[in-house]
């Protein structure tokens, strides 16, 4: 079982602009059936986190994501009240560990995907929670934002595609370097 952080960012490093939009995403061309595609990355997810924002865009934005699609149980952290929508949702917030192991439990077997946002991905890396990356490298930039990752971590690069417009990079989490500092 592993824990992913599967996501898109412009090429300047941002998941969404300094007004949480991501605009620029849906319209950047890709190939369904390309590297590290969405419909055989899902199949294998057993459970889903993501944090506040990035669960208010999809409900926000049914047009650009089709709505809540998924299928899997989702763990929400946040520090406010939310709309419910379709699907098993589940609102937590705190410490990442418990919640991974309650995750891990309802995936049975299957991998974990942490959606975003970067702070949350973040956290379950700090946690020692975060197996992986794949990032979708999106033609596009936006200047500032909130970025993918917003903590100091080594990489290792396990693969890397092209899809349509997209560089597609594959990493294992190797941890904090010794270049890094201890604090987040």
């Amino acid at each position: 079982m592993t824990t992913t952080y599967y996501t898109a960012m412009t090429l300047d490093g941002f998941l969404a602009d300094e007004r949480a939009s991501l605009d620029w995403l849906p319209g950047q061309p890709q190939d369904e059936d390309g590297p590290h595609n969405y419909d055989e990355f899902i199949a294998d997810i057993g459970a889903i986190a993501m944090g506040a924002t990035t669960y208010r865009w999809i409900l926000g934005h049914p047009e650009a994501t089709g709505g809540w699609v998924y299928e899997q149980p989702c763990w929400v952290f946040t520090h406010r009240q939310l709309p419910v929508g379709d699907g098993d949702v589940r609102f937590v917030s705190g410490d990442v560990a418990p919640v991974h192991a309650e995750m891990t439990a309802a995936a049975a077997g299957k991998g974990l995907w942490v959606m975003g946002g970067g702070d949350l991905a973040g956290q379950f890396a700090d946690a020692g929670l975060l197996d992986e990356m794949i990032t979708y490298i999106a033609p596009a930039t936006v200047g500032a934002g909130r970025p993918l990752l917003p903590r100091r971590y080594e990489l290792e690069l396990l693969d890397l595609g092209r899809n349509r417009g997209f560089a597609c990079a594959r990493y294992r989490v190797v941890g904090r370097g010794a270049w890094a500092p201890t604090t987040p």
